[in-house]
């Protein structure tokens, strides 16, 4: 059995808190003129399908193996509830408007795009969300792994088809990986990624309905190279794919194999953007995608403040927002509101089991003193988290114990973070010559350099918290210099290492066990004149042989066993080193919804990030009516606030 879920090994924006995504804020600027094209594209694939055929191959029917033994997981329970209701308009927000509709190039990594590809766009294979390294059919009916030759045989759906009504076939694969081995698109993690022999070693049609896809490497999780990475691109969309494709195709929507389409006409650029169900969907009735995408359709208002959403949300004009940050949750819409405590408004708790991100402070150990390692130890002693978390949190969020939370077994349970000590915190720094205090109560070694570090942060909520941060460590005689940044401007920083200590956290994606290539790997820490590598993910600079000969027997190797037992080997290094200090996790979402918003029996899945990722939840139209009759009537009902705790891992 595969065990693993999803991933995707770019640079990964940082999180942002809340699971707020912030996206660019314009989308109404004036467009350039685009000449009409050739269709010259299609034309040039087929001769680079002939320039490179032992990527692209074409077979036959009788080429498949003799022997080839088909799954289906069709053993596997479905997640969505059968008492689901199909229509009605749910009524969103976003905090600022999409810049573009395309997928892919820049702009296109915005809040939106979920909506477009990540979590309502299909894959061949779909990760199960309660059933860890479970799989379950997207765009294929079945497959199997030929693990000897490292490559995955998929009997595509021959009822698939694009929301234009054009069938999606083995071509559309083999187009896509023409269409990202380009640069036409100008995103260079995605060249690289898809480049000939880097992920993929060929990919062969058998027929329009039969395709194999071989990979470097046949690791246990091999499905997550599938799960997000390979999709069918739309040829017939994209003939005249070429040097102008950022222009060409800016707001032009890609015709897609899920179920919403964005219509020209609901693009009103910088106020409102609408998602429209695909009439008589493919997928309606298919197996694990039935009574899932209920919405007949989702309208976007931009409100660029929180607080403005929220009160547009209890007057009833949004349908949900979410509530995971505590004042929200305690103070802006507390169960004492009156929209809450007469019934029309829910409150819910979900607890999920997953990856969490990294929230910590990373130390650039390429800075003077934090290349000593007895100060890095003295500033993670030196860090109050706890009370941080009581005091700007509310206690709502835990401490979080390593840099790799959430992976079961393969989470080395024996590594807990330091706990705050100006004790210990003093006694490190003494070992790095930093014993005296100067008349500020900042520690000064033997040639008067001051124990003092900057500390980037770049959320404006975490503002109260790195500042509780920095009062608590002046007790130790370390002097913290905040710098408030913006989330980008922070980002740019982190990326150009020229940070000293900063707080963040990236995303990581539903797998089986952590990827520890990107952050601590000397490939990504130094260039070949041995500065710091700007554009990765190192934000450590950590570079140790020893470390680099472990990585690479992890990223190569096929045993579970071994695996689990460099991961947790790599953790335990990792807290030693001290230049990723844990802060804290969130273990849940919380979100309200008005009464006319329905849901599983469960809630939602185990594995989600938020509320509608896996399209479970539903509208009733006739209880919004009723819902809306009984307020002017001055009629309430019993409050709604439930927890759903089934899938809460304990700390």
């Amino acid at each position: 059995m595969i065990r693993t879920k999803r991933t995707r090994n770019w640079i990964a924006a940082p999180v942002a808190i809340l699971a707020l995504t912030l996206a660019g804020c314009s989308g109404d600027k004036e467009e350039e003129a685009v000449e009409a094209g050739s269709g010259a594209a299609l034309e040039e694939a087929k001769a680079y399908y002939a320039e490179h055929p032992d990527f692209f191959v074409f077979a036959s029917p009788e080429d498949l193996p003799a022997d080839i033994d088909w799954e289906d997981s069709s053993d596997l329970p479905e997640f969505a509830s059968p008492d689901a209701k199909r229509g009605g308009v749910l009524y969103d927000w976003q905090i600022s408007y999409p810049r573009t509709l395309r997928i892919i190039g820049p702009d296109s990594n915005s809040a939106f795009r979920k909506f477009l590809n990540d979590d309502y766009g299909m894959r061949v294979v779909h990760p199960h969300p309660n059933i860890p390294g479970e799989y379950y059919p997207g765009l294929c009916e079945a497959w199997s792994i030929d693990w000897e030759n490292k490559r995955v045989f998929f009997k595509l759906d021959p009822k698939a088809e694009y929301s234009d009504g054009v069938k999606i076939t083995a071509d559309d694969y083999l187009f896509m990986f023409y269409f990202m081995q380009q640069s036409f698109h100008q995103e260079p993690w995605s060249t690289n990624w898809y480049t000939m022999g880097a992920t993929y070693t060929n990919v062969t049609k058998y027929d329009d309905y039969t395709i194999s896809i071989g990979v470097k490497e046949a690791k246990p999780d091999i499905f997550r190279l599938f799960e997000e990475d390979v999709r069918p691109v739309p040829s017939h969309h994209y003939k005249d794919y070429g040097e102008d494709f950022t222009t060409r195709y800016q707001w032009t929507f890609e015709p897609t194999a899920g179920p919403y389409v964005v219509l020209e006409k609901d693009i009103k650029k910088g106020r409102t953007i609408a998602v429209t169900r695909v009439k008589d969907w493919w997928a309606d009735d298919k197996r694990f995608w039935r009574n899932r995408f209920n919405p007949d359709k989702r309208v976007f208002t931009t409100i660029r403040d929180q607080d403005k959403a929220l009160e547009a949300f209890k007057k009833g004009e949004l349908d949900y927002f979410a509530l995971t940050l505590p004042e929200f949750w305690h103070l802006k819409l507390p169960n004492t509101d009156e929209v809450v405590q007469k019934g029309y408004v829910g409150k819910y708790v979900f607890y999920t089991d997953k990856p969490r991100p990294n929230w910590g402070v990373w130390l650039n150990k390429s800075k003077p003193l934090l290349s000593n390692k007895d100060i890095r130890v003295g500033i993670a002693y030196a860090l109050n988290f706890d009370l941080a978390i009581d005091q700007v949190f509310r206690g709502d969020y835990e401490r979080s114990n390593s840099w790799a939370e959430g992976y079961g077994d393969y989470q080395n349970p024996k590594v807990k973070a330091r706990e705050f000590s100006v004790e210990k915190a003093l006694a490190s720094f003494a070992k790095a010559g930093f014993v005296e205090r100067g008349a500020d109560g900042v520690l000064v070694n033997s040639e008067g350099q001051r124990l003092s570090i900057e500390l980037t942060n770049g959320r404006p909520p975490l503002q109260g918290y790195v500042s509780i941060l920095k009062e608590e460590a002046a007790k130790a005689g370390l002097e913290i210099r905040i710098k408030d940044l913006d989330l980008m401007t922070a980002f740019k920083q982190s990326q150009e290492k020229n940070h000293e200590m900063i707080i963040t956290a990236y995303n990581v994606s539903v797998e089986l066990y952590p990827r520890f290539f990107d952050f601590y790997h000397s490939y990504n820490a130094l260039t070949e004149d041995k500065k710091p590598k700007p554009t990765t993910n190192n934000l450590t600079i950590t570079a140790y042989p020893e470390w680099d000969e472990m990585i690479d027997r992890y990223r190569e190797s096929n045993d579970l066993d071994e695996i689990k037992e460099i991961s947790w080997e790599l953790q335990e290094l990792i807290h030693d080193d001290a230049a990723f200090i844990p802060a804290h996790k969130v273990s849940y979402y919380r979100v309200g919804m008005w009464r006319w918003m329905k849901y599983p029996e469960t809630f939602d899945a185990r594995v989600t990030d938020i509320w509608d990722q896996f399209g479970l939840m539903w509208i009733d139209e006739e209880e919004r009516k009723e819902v809306r009759a009984a307020m002017k009537r001055g009629e309430t009902f019993d409050p709604i606030i439930k927890t759903f705790d089934q899938f809460r891992v304990k700390n």
